[in-house]
């Protein structure tokens, strides 16, 4: 019996899924209503930051962000390890195209990278954080 039904040899087309999500106040850690494009991006961008990369069962091991063990280290060595581990991190949601003017600021155990990301939806500034303290 040969199987019937399938897709071989038809045209398939491959659509964006929306980006629509519920909308999260970090101030006052409450979900409030819902957002979609641009601030869903942003939002989407510093919870991958957020969220430390393999530490949660939960998510694949795409997501996330290895931030933990970069303090410690010379300034050298976190300065590359920041710029890449950001860039790795957040061009894994397809919505993101590139990560532009990344500058990191080393000071004492804190470092802060400052940076643009380039979007489908148009572009926006983040700003992270890593140290002892932070």
């Amino acid at each position: 019996m040969i199987p019937q039904g399938g897709i071989l040899g038809k045209a398939t087309q491959i659509t964006q899924q929306p980006s629509k999500t519920y909308r999260m106040d970090p101030l006052l850690n409450r979900i409030i209503g819902m957002t979609d494009g641009l601030e869903a991006v942003r939002q989407a961008a510093m919870k991958i930051l957020e969220t430390e990369r393999f530490e949660f069962l939960i998510y694949s091991g795409n997501y996330g962000c290895e931030l933990a063990n970069l303090p410690g280290h010379h300034s050298s060595y976190i300065r590359t390890e920041f710029a890449r581990r950001i860039r790795e991190a957040l061009l894994q949601d397809d919505r993101i195209k590139d990560i532009q003017d990344l500058e990191i600021d080393i000071r004492g155990d804190e470092a802060t990278a400052s940076f643009t990301i380039v979007s489908i939806y148009g572009n926006v500034l983040l700003t992270k954080e890593v140290g002892e303290s932070v």
